[in-house]
């Protein structure tokens, strides 16, 4: 399967080797590229695992790979793509769990004619990813939000079917455990000392509460999403759904938060 990249992403390219030209504000130290290295793919693990020709593991930083088929086996087909490429590699933060590096990784050119490929935008701008900061309270790379949007629109991939209705608790109830993008209108929002409540729907046992921890609270209303402006509005969130007395989404990130101008909602 083969991606071009558009003319954005080649200039991504370029961010990507030398980000603090391109970012006038200073990185969070968790969000900070180490020195680009050379790299080559030799084989891939479970669930996206890069293993590298250095013997290195690695994994694609501010991804959440494919829980469904058939777009784990082509986001697989994507990158073995390819394997024994050259590849400019760089970290971002520290390690996962599973101590797996967090990288982004671009391919050199096959031939003149062709463009570097930034690996992650390609899979995303494809619909086989999704953004997801994980458990980091940074998406280091906000582009690939952007990239979401064509194959969104499309209904292309992991975006085949609709974007789950915030307001449907037996359909996210049932996908407990799993990562979901799920929208609607916030009509609820209730502030408490370490955490807010977004309820979406008035009896939060019928539909989703998405709990924002204290410190991602303050970043989102630094960036004016309040109480006051969030109610009413059609917001975009993802996570993975643990079922309470209805179903929760946890979030750490405010980038796991969309808050769409202008954008009508894909639920229906």
């Amino acid at each position: 399967m083969s991606v071009r990249l558009a003319p954005c992403l080649v200039c991504a390219f370029a961010v990507f080797a030398n980000p603090a030209a391109a970012v006038p504000r200073a990185e969070p130290e968790s969000c900070r590229a180490s020195a680009l290295r050379d790299e080559s793919i030799d084989s891939l693990g479970p669930r996206g695992e890069l293993v590298m020709a250095s013997g290195a593991r690695a994994i694609l930083a501010d991804l959440h790979w494919p829980e469904t088929e058939p777009e784990a086996t082509q986001a697989a087909s994507y990158l073995m793509g390819f394997r024994g490429r050259p590849l400019a590699v760089s970290a971002r933060g520290g390690d996962d769990r599973w101590g797996r590096a967090r990288i982004e990784a671009v391919a050199e050119p096959a031939s003149d004619a062709d463009e570097p490929v930034d690996l992650a935008a390609g899979l995303v701008a494809a619909g086989l990813a999704h953004a997801d900061a994980g458990e980091s309270d940074i998406l280091c790379r906000g582009d690939l939000i952007a990239l979401e949007a064509e194959p969104r629109s499309a209904r292309r991939g992991v975006w085949g079917a609709a974007v789950l209705d915030a307001r449907d608790g037996p359909a996210l109830g049932a996908l407990a455990g799993r990562f979901v993008v799920a929208e609607g209108r916030i009509v609820g929002v209730g502030e408490r000392a370490d955490r807010t409540y977004l309820d979406f729907v008035r009896n939060s046992a019928a539909g989703l509460t998405v709990i924002v921890m204290k410190r991602t609270w303050r970043i989102m209303q630094e960036r004016g999403l309040t109480a006051a402006t969030l109610r009413g509005r059609l917001a975009r969130v993802r996570g993975r759904v643990e079922v309470r007395r209805g179903p929760t989404l946890d979030i750490v990130s405010a980038d796991m938060i969309e808050v769409p101008e202008g954008e009508r909602a894909l639920t229906r």
